[in-house]
């Protein structure tokens, strides 16, 4: 077999080492309400530990983001896959909520070396003229590794004995794996670098940027809000007030949520990217009442629909949001806008998520969760009445 005829493999191989360690960031998800009758926590501790994820994967962005241009892709994934070991040996000692805490915390370290890394990966490993196709292979294997965590997890907890112990058994043993193919993979780096080099990068915002960052930041904090919010508290909610006990039927639901994102990310190559951030801002307008309609009428059918469309929303929002603001942004300066970018998206993940936990207690989940969609509906709003009013500036070098 020729060159050429080698690199999609590499490429679908590498997405496949993605997909494992995506996977692994959500694999709690259907075991939270397990967790809380093990250890007796609240709703507030659910979302606590669930967002600690979000603040380790901003600590790697900002201050070791670009540690692959400078080691090389393969041991920056390599640290991801050990992360991603460590978190699965925290669960797997899990006796109090301090081994949760830490889990989290590795599983964000490994998502956050992982997320730009493995993409560059997946799209350097791919033939001439194969960039289209290697962006899919990166982009469902970023967002359906996400879907596949809840769902592996679901169906072992279900179906399988030692709810708490073997997905994260069966997933330490993907990740060994992994590492297997990984160290059988080249290397795209050629001009390698000390980690020495590797230097913090710093939130960034050019004044000609801000014009198309505004909305765009908006729509991927409400996005990255809707998911953060139904990953944390949806198995709760599936299980107290629509008494749907079963861990499969909770993580397919949350799963649901990333592969329809999936569909929306794709969608923006048709739909074009100065359409797709309003069109993501309308469809994520109606996701988030469906999932206001679901909590009023705890209907498991309108869940479902909330899922599935606010997820195709937050695809086409973020994908258009992602490539918008880098074709704005100066070529010198366009690593940290994306970062910058990257850290709102993150914020979005863990902020809100808190506060739901803290209203949770005084006002119940569900009304946390109403006030929660409120205040994320008058946010998307703003954004898409403000791309109506202004339209996108026109691209730059």
């Amino acid at each position: 077999m020729d060159d050429e005829g080698r690199r999609w493999p590499h490429c679908l191989l590498a997405g496949a080492v993605f997909v494992v360690c995506m996977a692994g960031t959500t694999l709690p998800t259907p075991l939270y309400p397990l967790y809380q009758q093990k250890f007796g926590f609240s709703e507030l501790t659910v979302t606590v530990v669930y967002a600690v994820y979000a603040f380790g994967v901003m600590g790697v962005l900002l201050l070791a983001g670009n540690a692959s241009d400078a080691v090389g892709r393969r041991p920056a994934l390599l640290w991801g896959l050990g992360f991603a070991a460590a978190s699965a040996g925290c669960f797997l000692a899990a006796d109090n909520t301090g081994l949760l805490y830490a889990g989290r915390l590795l599983s964000g370290l490994s998502a956050g070396l992982f997320t730009g890394a493995a993409t560059a990966y997946v799209m350097e490993l791919a033939p001439p003229g194969g960039a289209a196709r290697a962006t899919f292979v990166a982009t469902a294997a970023n967002m359906g590794g996400l879907g596949c965590g809840p769902l592996l997890a679901g169906l072992l907890a279900e179906y399988a004995p030692e709810p708490l112990l073997l997905p994260y058994a069966v997933h330490l043993g993907l990740v060994a794996a992994s590492a297997v193919v990984l160290l059988r993979l080249p290397e795209t780096v050629t001009d390698r670098q000390p980690l020495s080099t590797v230097r913090p990068q710093r939130p960034a915002l050019p004044p000609g940027v801000r014009a198309v960052f505004l909305p765009a930041a908006t729509a991927s904090f409400v996005g990255f809000a809707l998911f953060g919010v139904f990953t944390s508290v949806s198995p709760a909610f599936l299980a107290r007030s629509l008494h749907v006990d079963d861990h499969a039927v909770s993580g397919l639901v949350v799963a649901l949520a990333f592969f329809a994102s999936t569909g929306g990310q794709l969608a923006v190559d048709r739909v074009g990217v100065p359409r797709s951030l309003p069109l993501g801002c309308a469809v994520l307008f109606t996701g988030l009442l469906l999932l206001a309609a679901a909590i009023h009428t705890d209907l498991l059918v309108l869940v479902v629909l909330a899922a599935l469309v606010g997820g195709v929303g937050q695809g086409l929002a973020f994908r258009a949001a992602l490539a918008g603001v880098a074709a704005a942004a100066p070529a010198d300066r366009r690593a940290a806008v994306i970062s910058t970018l990257f850290v709102v998206a993150y914020t979005g993940i863990s902020i809100p998520v808190i506060g739901v936990g803290l209203l949770a207690d005084p006002l119940g989940l569900e009304g946390a969760g109403l006030v929660f969609i409120a205040s994320m509906l008058l946010l998307v709003a703003a954004a898409a009445v403000y791309l109506l009013r202004r339209p996108l500036p026109a691209r730059r070098a």
